[in-house]
């Protein structure tokens, strides 16, 4: 296996708030992109009237203003107007306000109307010039002008726009002025300055002077605006067993009842509790906010994934008993607080509505193990979420403890359950799962389960990515509500995301893979255009319009299916035929069941204790870990994969156990392998995850391929589909000798002859394809 996991279970807010304040500043995103520039333009260069300082400094305003006059009066080197765009960030810079004004609305009216919620382009320029064109003509302070334009044009704007409007006004000084810092190094001291150097100069300048000003006064500003716009609450529930809650709810001022939207979490941040809720009421919700007992004020002890569903029950009973609330409740959240939200629908609280649930953890499934293998990513988790009633930011932040913690098991050969004294610190949590390596009772009571799924008759979304690590556990509930309720309003969608941009936006690129336009969604908006659709009798978001509904990597397009199975129209089975020699093995139609290869491993060997998981889901070669290679034909036009895979491995292996990794690739005719999905399986537990078969040594195996992640691709001509296929065996995952004691236990001597896994020509794949011309 050499399949890099991600860090899962984070909220991201954190990370939306930084990307939004780029967009808005208009350094990412369309608004980003300057001209092109011509031929023209890039050969033509200006005189500087005087060499520029080389610090940032008061002493820059001038040279620059300067420079900004003379680049508004002088014609362009192609006797064109300046864009817009260009243009009043030059007249901020010259101190031409209202001139900056008047082109700012320019730009906005070339945007159209405004979609309801919709902000104003760039108002955090807009009320900058304003504040200084009112210091300019009364005499007053920067900041005096600035607070009184805020107070009369931020205040005017409808909760949902001034919400989205605020992030416009955060990120990063300290990178504002480091760019600012590379643009003036690359002009200062110089005589004559390319025209694009300068324009890039100016545009760093007028970006942290704005922001130098406006952002020390801002937050206190919206603290203000959020005061007389939203009533906040801080709340102690008691439940049933007499556990203390605590909650926070934010709802907009002077509303009648309405429906509220709840999410609750382990990770207890104030300011990601206000602003989740924050935002479900500037969308016309009451936003609630609950922590799993433990956190926050309440007292106890924090115990990950026991109570949430209990006691989310109680806060939905609570919300739905207060004079605020219309009764019905929605729950939201990603990674671990959708998993709070299936542990409730388990209980089938009457006031819960609906439920929109991302990335979501499936305990005892996808996390702390998957296909029920342990992954090392998940032993600092306890560590931050449960040593207090906060979060530890800092040690669950240390890579370098746990890399260093991940080589020094690995090269000392002790059992995996020695991780916790390796480390020098218990870690209780994490040594009570190794206790229950099978799915049993103490996971299964955790959401629902069988019959228990017949019973939740609730509109649910469900949102993942082909690259979210939880992609497992959000199919889990998928497939398992509607096996027992087939008429379940449950929609999927899935696109080329990955854990954190489920829960903050996705960018442009994803972990290496630049994405197609249409699959740059705001799922958070998403996610209220449908609790709207549930809640309020709004219209159901276009892109939802299929039970599961995917995105086509590298079509540039959307489909939409009634099922899983939909997903693809046609199946071609393909044989993981190896070459007896060693040489490439193949991907091929038929079986060739007398091909047979041999994988030797000796688990005595513990080098490659550094070893470390390749970045990113797109490589130009394969890591030798990942086993072996199959490759399959050229295909001579493109082809679109769309759904799930299937198979059946057959091998013989001289051990009563063995854990397997397979991954799928594309290789593109540049060379290059986009991962497009892997599968990670103990043998003895594939039958049956509730109980362990050991292996009888060197029978025939026939391993089922199922449960698998979603695949949606559109293949290039020219490309091939690769299969790796191997053994795992590295440092940041649990290892699996095969002697038949619980891994867990296995040590350095119980390694025994090496592992002899041979591969049979009669395995395969069945890959799901679907037509070019199907709908």
């Amino acid at each position: 296996m050499s399949v890099a996991v991600e860090l899962r279970g984070v909220p991201v807010n954190w990370i939306r708030r930084a990307a939004l304040a780029l967009v808005c500043a208009g350094l990412l995103g369309p608004a980003a992109a300057q001209p092109a520039a011509s031929t023209a333009q890039a050969s033509a260069t200006l005189t500087l009237a005087q060499a520029l300082p080389t610090e940032v400094g008061e002493a820059l305003e001038a040279p620059l203003r300067d420079l900004a006059q003379r680049l508004l009066d002088a014609p362009s080197p192609e006797n064109l107007p300046l864009p817009l765009a260009q243009r009043f960030r030059l007249q901020l810079v010259a101190q031409r306000y209202e001139e900056a004004l008047a082109s700012i609305e320019a730009l906005r009216a070339q945007q159209g109307r405004l979609a309801p919620g919709q902000t104003p382009m760039f108002l955090q320029y807009e009320l900058y010039a304003r504040a200084k064109a009112v210091q300019a003509a009364q005499g007053v302070d920067f900041a005096e002008a600035w607070r009184a334009v805020f107070l009369s044009r931020f205040a005017a704007l409808d909760d949902r726009s001034a919400w989205a409007a605020e992030f416009g006004f955060g990120g990063s000084l300290p990178r504002w002025r480091a760019e600012l810092e590379a643009a003036l190094a690359k002009a200062s001291g110089r005589a004559t300055l390319p025209h694009a150097d300068a324009l890039a100069l100016l545009r760093a300048w007028q970006v942290h002077a704005s922001y130098a000003a406006f952002q020390p006064l801002f937050q206190a500003e919206l603290q203000a605006d959020d005061a007389r716009r939203y009533a906040v609450q801080r709340e102690q529930l008691r439940t049933p067993d007499g556990a203390e809650l605590s909650v926070r709810v934010v709802r907009p001022r002077q509303a009648a009842a309405l429906p509220a939207l709840l999410q609750h979490t382990i990770y207890a941040r104030e300011d990601w509790a206000f602003g989740d809720a924050k935002r479900a009421a500037a969308h016309g919700y009451v936003g609630v906010v609950s922590f799993s007992r433990g956190k926050g004020e309440s007292r106890g002890a924090v115990q990950p994934y026991r109570h949430d569903g209990a006691d989310a029950h109680a806060v939905i009973d609570w919300i739905a008993a207060q004079p605020w609330s219309d009764g019905r409740v929605g729950m939201y959240g990603g990674s671990y607080s959708g998993f709070t939200a299936w542990a409730a629908a388990k209980r089938r609280p009457p006031a819960l509505k609906a439920i929109a649930a991302s990335a979501t953890a499936a305990p005892g499934i996808d996390v702390p193990m998957e296909g029920g293998v342990f992954m090392n990513f998940l032993f600092p988790w306890p560590h931050y979420v449960a040593s207090g009633p906060g979060l530890d930011e800092a040690r669950y932040g240390d890579s370098a403890r746990w890399a260093e913690l991940n080589r020094r098991w690995w090269a000392s050969g002790r059992a995996y359950r020695d991780l916790p004294a390796l480390d020098g610190e218990p870690n209780p949590l994490f040594s009570e799962w190794l206790r229950h390596p099978v799915y049993d009772r103490y996971w299964s009571t955790l959401i629902p389960q069988g019959t228990e799924y017949a019973g939740i008759d609730i509109p649910v979304l469900a949102t993942t990515g082909y690259f979210d690590g939880a992609q497992i556990g959000a199919l889990h509930y998928f497939r398992e509500h509607l096996r027992h309720h087939p008429q379940a309003d449950h929609r999927l969608l899935i696109g080329p995301f990955e854990h954190f941009s489920m829960q903050a936006g996705v960018p442009p690129v994803v972990r290496g893979y630049l994405t197609d336009p249409v699959a740059r969604v705001d799922l958070q908006a998403l996610r209220l255009q449908w609790f709207d659709h549930v809640l309020k009798g709004g219209p159901r978001p276009a892109l939802l319009a299929g039970r599961v509904n995917w995105q086509v990597m590298g079509a540039n397009r959307w489909r939409h299916g009634d099922s899983l199975d939909a997903m693809a129209n046609q199946r071609q089975r393909l044989y993981l035929v190896p070459d007896p020699l060693g040489g490439s093995h193949r991907l091929a139609g038929h079986a060739e069941a007398a091909a047979r290869v041999v994988l030797q491993l000796s688990f005595r060997d513990r080098s490659g204790a550094g070893w470390r998981a390749p970045e990113g889901v797109l490589h130009r070669q394969l890591d030798p870990r990942a086993g072996l290679v199959f490759v399959g034909p050229v295909l001579d036009k493109a082809a679109e994969l769309a759904g799930e895979l299937r198979g059946e491995l057959h091998f013989r292996v001289n051990k009563r156990d063995v854990d397997l990794s397979l991954s799928v690739y594309e290789l593109n005719a540049q060379g290059e392998y986009l991962e497009l999905g892997y599968w990670v399986q103990r043998a003895s537990q594939a039958a049956d995850r509730r109980q362990r078969r050991l292996l009888k040594p060197g029978a025939l195996q026939r391993l089922p391929v199922r449960d698998t992640r979603l695949l949606g691709r559109q293949l290039a001509a020219g490309s091939r589909l690769v299969v790796t296929l191997g053994v795992i065996q590295q440092p940041d995952t649990q290892f699996n000798l095969g002697s038949g004691k619980d891994p867990s236990d296995e040590t350095l001597a119980d390694a025994g002859a090496p592992m002899r896994v041979q591969w049979l020509g009669s395995s395969f794949l069945d890959w799901p394809w679907r037509a070019a011309d199907a709908d």
